[in-house]
């Protein structure tokens, strides 16, 4: 995963917002990263440090002239171990002295020591954010390389609604992962991720479709982002926000799904197809509501959807398109040999199996089941796992197979 064993510095500023970067840091803390915090001196009257300390397990500094348990300067120490140092909620004092250079507190002078990727994520008021200075020291710090998250338009501490809101703690741990990953093994690739199931109308409140969540899909697209992938998620209709740095391009039907996947395939060097495509649609569209009409049964003719994976599959052939495609196969029976035979039908480089009936495994649940078959007749049997570290044994082999092409 990509925040496991990551030394992040986590600086907290004096402002309202402060008490959002706790779950912040326990999320962080969760995920596998050791999280050094420094809070201002102002930090400390919206929050106690034994807060930040009891959910990362880690000493909360805030005196620059505290030394570390080795003995060296905490805030050159801190610097030069940090993989990332993130600053929330930024306030516009903080920003204008990290703008001028000034290194009057802890935070600033690890700031100015470090030499890792710097994200800071601003709080303020909305004429304060405006304000030509703000804006001003903003941009210097972008032209030095650091990552701004936010701030998001919304209700504000002071009654107003305007920009100035901190970012969601979601923008903000997924903005943290797409610069720790952007150096990765898939670094100036484009990866395609479909996802989500499809939706064919057969009235204007009425369609046919499947159980499918995205939550593969979304986490195959996470996982592509967290090794530096350029990743375009072309999804139908889902309840989940999109992972931070993807191009997300929506659908509804599975013809929407095709002419998307298509536009994109042919610059894509990698496919995952996740999606639960459906194989029929309703051949008649009713413009008016069905209406029972005492009627004890009703008869809807379907016809078949395109094959997406097949018209990739002959693209390959045609020399064009992606050098690796992995598809999924939801199965209710017979699950390695029917997957087989659409991996062989449609030219994939690796399938992933599951069969939806068992326990835990398929539709509308966080984990999954699954037997990744590859070209080459390799089958490896997955135990249950989350869909998040499923996308990661996944992201492996395609990272292994774009190694290989």
């Amino acid at each position: 995963m990509i925040l496991t064993d990551k030394r992040i510095v986590l600086g907290v500023c004096g402002g309202i917002a402060a008490y959002k970067l706790v779950e912040v840091a326990r999320q962080l803390t969760t995920a596998g990263a050791r999280v050094d915090t420094i809070m201002t001196e102002d930090a400390g009257q919206f929050v106690t440090p034994l807060t930040f300390q009891t959910l990362t397990r880690r000493p909360v500094l805030s005196d620059m002239f505290r030394l570390l348990e080795t003995m060296e300067i905490g805030h050159v120490s801190l610097g030069r171990q940090a993989d990332a140092m993130l600053v929330a909620p930024a306030t516009a004092n903080t920003l204008a002295k990290m703008a001028h250079g000034q290194a009057d507190n802890l935070l600033l002078t690890t700031y100015l020591a470090t030499t890792a990727p710097v994200l800071v994520a601003p709080a303020m008021d909305a004429h304060m954010w405006e304000h030509p200075a703000t804006q001003a020291n903003i941009e210097v710090l972008r032209q030095r390389g650091v990552v701004v998250v936010g701030p998001d338009v919304g209700p504000l501490a002071s009654g107003q609604v305007g920009a100035g809101r901190l970012a969601s703690g979601e923008e903000i741990i997924g903005t943290l992962r797409q610069v720790l990953g952007r150096h990765g093994p898939l670094r100036g690739r484009q990866v395609l991720v479909t996802a989500g199931g499809t939706r064919e109308p057969l009235d204007p409140v009425r369609y046919l479709g499947n159980r499918s969540s995205g939550k593969m899909g979304y986490a195959l697209a996470q996982a592509a982002i967290d090794r530096g992938a350029e990743v375009t998620l072309v999804t139908g209709p889902t309840a989940l926000r999109p992972p931070v740095g993807a191009h997300v391009e929506a659908v509804e039907t599975a013809q929407d799904m095709r002419d998307a996947v298509l536009a994109f395939t042919e610059d894509a060097d990698v496919v995952l197809m996740a999606a639960a495509v459906a194989d029929f649609r309703p051949s008649a569209y009713s413009t008016e509501k069905i209406k029972k009409d005492g009627k004890p049964t009703l008869s809807i003719l379907l016809e078949r959807n395109p094959d997406i994976l097949l018209d990739i599959a002959r693209m390959r052939l045609g020399g064009a398109g992606p050098a690796v495609v992995v598809g999924f196969a939801a199965e209710t029976d017979d699950l390695v040999a029917r997957a087989r035979e659409k991996l062989l039908a449609k030219n994939l480089d690796l399938i992933a199996a599951n069969d939806v009936t068992a326990p835990g495994s398929g539709f509308e649940v966080d984990t999954n089941r699954v037997t990744l078959i590859g070209a080459d007749g390799t089958v490896e049997a997955l135990p249950l796992m989350t869909k998040a570290e499923v996308a990661e044994r996944v992201l492996d082999k395609v990272v292994g197979m774009m190694r290989d092409a």
